[in-house]
């Protein structure tokens, strides 16, 4: 697709279609990088996305127990799965 590039103050920008932007989930701020003379904007991820829900539901099924090195917290898997 062509777009034009438009002066926006000192600045100049171009206009991304809505189809575009619906495709990559681009809804707010986006990353800007340049590589080999080309930029690429991508939505900003939000690693954090979920974990109020995760901490919520562990709370609930009391799984948020503060380990302070006297609870033994090993798992069958430690034994019989994973190789020292």
């Amino acid at each position: 697709m062509r777009v034009r590039v438009v002066k926006i103050g000192n600045s100049k920008g171009v206009r991304i279609p809505k189809p575009i932007l619906e495709q990559t989930g681009i809804t707010e701020d986006v990353e800007l990088e340049v590589k080999k003379n080309q930029i690429i904007i991508r939505p900003i991820s939000n690693p954090r996305v979920g974990w109020d829900l995760a901490f919520k539901t562990m709370a609930e099924n009391n799984d948020d127990v503060l380990i302070n090195g006297t609870k033994n917290i090993s798992h069958s898997w430690d034994e019989e799965k994973w190789q020292w």
